[in-house]
Formats: structure tokens, C-alpha cells, sequence
């Protein structure tokens, strides 16, 4: 047992409540009840059947599917009154703001609101981004028409116009008039939710490229694990056009993988994260090789890439995670890699209830993705080289097997 287990062992059991408004983050439950804590998870109406892990949960709360920030606070006071609550932790993207304005109430440490506000506002994380002297594509808040105006004339079409708190593809398209831009931000200021005006998006440069994701466990304001991946295809196109998802790690040592992992190390840096996990997306543009910022969530990535990540390098994000809230961030200052192999994904929504991948055989298959109605496959080797090939092979396959294809909604419900 080394030390940093020890002082986990010795650390008294903690109140832990959870947030999840999508299914999210079994493992980190676990390993919180692993280590001797009172797990309470707070979800919607909506989310109350899926497959949580409730052999490790002390109490599992629905709250209705529209319930704002105060019914949330008022339900971590009721549950205060019997045992005192020791962190506040959000599971998922759409909770972040939530949880922060949880442990504000019962001055709970943490990310505060106005911290977790920038990690959920693509116009502040940009600003920050671009102090720090990141690489990031020129944009404009959706306010000023005189402003917007001055932009398009000096950055050439096209543009993308994208919500600043939605996540993914959501929202997002991509403009090269002038006049569409003026037009939509006229029709964008009748609508009648107030925000979903104009001034809750941004305009950027459309920057055409390939799509890296780093994903981190941080403590103390400083990163102490970080895998970086690319995807097969940009998510947005993936959202727009259909088709299989892909993310693959990326070459260890590579150029591309230094440039990233410095860039993800500034990004914390200045966002002032001080515990958590992260997930940054980057562009590196097809014009200059260079890496651009797009976007980063104080949460652990979507779409399987905490297993991609597992399956690579032993290291399991949400783990990691929960071990620093169960020990308050103390004992230790490096997670080490296991082994240091390559994984991948391949990932489609798909036409059958429950696809079965029984005829994918290959022998790097390590995850079968089971859930309704999507198709998935995670394949691990200790060379890249056969991780491409094999997600290469697949895609054909997952496009006659399975594909189905259903439009990115325009708001998140």
C-alpha cells in the first residue's frame, strides 16, 4: 500500500452529492463508496431507469426534468439538515453552473460559479485562451452590429456561428454571407427566449482542419494525467452528415502531441481550474499546421473517451478524479500510466434497437458498447499503427451494419 492510498484509508468518509442530468460517471460513484463515502446522486425524471450503479449509492434523487438551480439548492439544504454534505460534484456538462451554485450556498469547496461560468461560455474560455497567448480563431460576440460588421470585413468567410453554452455540435452552422449573418442576428432578437437572442452566440472563423481532444486529471491548478486523441472525422461533421464516430490516441511523443498537452497545460493554467477533470478540443488548421483552441468542459469527455483513455493507458479518469475529492486533493502529484499502448473508437447511432457486433472479431476488441439504439466497438494494441487500420476496416462495415442518421436538435433537451 503506498502513501497515497494510506492517507485515503485515513481520510474520514465523506457526504458526497452528485449531479447528473445525463447518465454519466458510474465510475466515479464507485470509487467514492469504494473508498468508504456516502454517496447521494441527484438526477432528472428522465435519466431515473438507466443503469446507474446503485449497489454504490446511498440514496438516488429525481428531480422533475425542467428543475432549475433553486429547487437544486433547496434539496442539498433539506438533505444538509441530517448529514453534513462535503462536496458538491457535477457528473455531467449541463451541471457544472449547478453544482457550483450548490456549494456557494453551503460555502462548499470547489469550483465557484463564476470559474465553472467560464467553462460552460465559448465567448469567456475564448478571451482567456487567447490572453494566455493560445492560438485561437478570431471571433465576435453577436451584440454589436457596427462590431460584427468590422469582423467580416476583416476576417474572410466563412464563419461559424455557435451558441456560447451548448455542447457539441449542437447549434453550430456554418455561414459565408455577410447578409445571413445581419439576417439571423435580426431574427435571433425576436425570438422569445430571451436567451436565445444574439448576444448568447459568438461568429469565428471557420477553420478547416483536423480535430485533436486532450482529456486531463488536474489538482492543484496543475495537470497531472493527460491523454491526447484525434478524431476520425471533426464531431461537427459527424453531427451534421452522419456517420460512424471515430477517436484514436495519438502518436506518444509525437510533435502533435507535445504542441497539444503545452497548450492544454497554458489553457488550465489560465482558466484556474484548481481540481477536476478537463476536456479541450483543438483544431490544427489545414492552411498553417497550427493548433487552435475550440472549446474545453470541466467535466470528463463524452462518447466513451474516459474508456479510450483506459484502455490505452490503465488510467481510468473518473477514478482519479474521485480519489483526489475523497482525499481533498492531497498525497499526490503525478498519475503514471500503467502501460502505454494506443486505443481507438468507432461509435454510430444506429438503425436496430440492440446492434449485434458478434461477427467483429478481431482480437484487439476490448469494449462492446451496449446502449439502445448505438452501435460501438473500443479496440486496444501497443501499435498505432493497427488501431488505425482496424477503425480504417470498420467504418465501411458500421456504415452497411448499422449507421442511422437523425439531425443535430438546434437546443439541447
Amino acid at each position: 500500500m503506498n502513501q497515497y492510498e494510506i492517507h485515503i484509508r485515513m481520510t474520514r468518509p465523506l457526504n458526497i452529492v452528485c449531479l447528473a442530468t445525463y447518465f454519466k460517471g458510474a465510475d466515479f460513484i464507485r470509487e467514492c463508496k469504494a473508498h468508504g463515502c456516502h454517496v447521494v446522486l441527484v438526477t432528472k425524471e428522465k435519466m431515473l431507469r438507466e443503469d446507474w450503479p446503485r449497489e454504490s449509492l446511498d440514496d438516488l434523487i429525481a428531480v422533475p426534468n425542467d428543475a432549475g438551480p433553486a429547487l437544486f439548492i433547496d434539496l442539498l439544504a433539506f438533505l444538509a439538515r441530517n448529514r453534513r454534505i462535503d462536496r458538491v460534484i457535477a457528473l455531467e456538462e449541463f451541471d457544472v453552473v449547478t453544482a457550483a451554485l450548490m456549494r456557494e450556498h453551503l460555502c462548499l469547496p470547489g469550483l465557484s460559479s463564476s470559474r465553472a461560468k467560464v467553462f460552460r461560455d465559448k465567448l469567456s474560455m475564448a478571451v482567456q485562451a487567447s490572453k494566455a497567448g493560445i492560438n485561437v480563431p478570431e471571433f465576435v460576440p453577436l451584440v454589436n452590429r457596427e462590431e460584427v460588421s468590422e469582423f467580416m470585413e476583416r476576417v474572410p468567410a466563412p464563419w461559424i456561428i455557435k451558441p456560447r453554452s451548448d455542447v457539441s455540435a449542437i447549434g453550430i452552422r456554418k455561414v459565408s454571407d455577410a447578409g445571413e449573418v445581419m439576417r439571423t442576428m435580426d431574427e435571433m432578437n425576436e425570438r422569445e427566449n430571451l436567451r436565445e437572442r444574439a448576444s448568447y452566440y459568438l461568429l469565428a472563423r471557420f477553420v478547416a482542419g483536423e480535430v485533436f481532444h486532450v482529456d486531463s486529471v488536474v489538482n492543484d491548478g496543475k495537470v497531472l494525467f493527460a491523454g491526447a486523441n484525434q478524431y476520425g472525422r471533426p464531431p461537427m461533421q459527424v453531427a451534421h452528415q452522419g456517420g460512424a464516430y471515430i477517436s484514436r490516441t495519438l502518436e506518444r511523443g509525437s510533435v502533435d502531441e507535445r504542441a497539444l498537452f503545452d497548450a492544454n497545460k497554458k489553457l488550465v493554467k489560465a482558466l484556474r481550474l484548481e481540481r477536476g477533470a478537463t476536456h479541450a478540443e483543438f483544431i490544427k488548421s489545414a492552411d498553417d499546421g497550427k493548433f487552435y483552441f475550440l472549446e474545453i468542459a470541466a467535466r470528463v469527455g463524452g462518447a466513451y473517451i474516459a474508456e479510450v483513455l483506459e484502455a490505452a493507458t490503465g488510467v481510468n479518469l473518473w477514478r482519479e478524479w474521485a480519489k483526489l475529492e475523497v482525499v481533498d486533493g492531497k498525497g499526490t502529484s503525478k498519475i503514471r500510466p500503467t502501460r502505454k499502448e494506443y486505443a481507438g473508437i468507432i461509435l454510430s447511432l444506429a438503425k436496430q434497437e440492440t446492434p449485434d457486433t458478434s461477427s467483429y472479431v478481431d482480437d484487439e476488441i476490448t469494449n462492446r458498447i451496449k446502449k439502445r439504439h448505438h452501435a460501438g466497438l473500443i479496440v486496444r494494441s501497443p501499435e498505432l499503427a493497427r488501431v488505425n487500420d482496424l477503425l480504417s476496416s470498420y467504418s465501411p462495415r458500421f456504415a452497411d451494419d448499422f449507421v442511422a442518421i437523425e439531425p443535430p436538435p438546434e437546443r439541447p433537451e
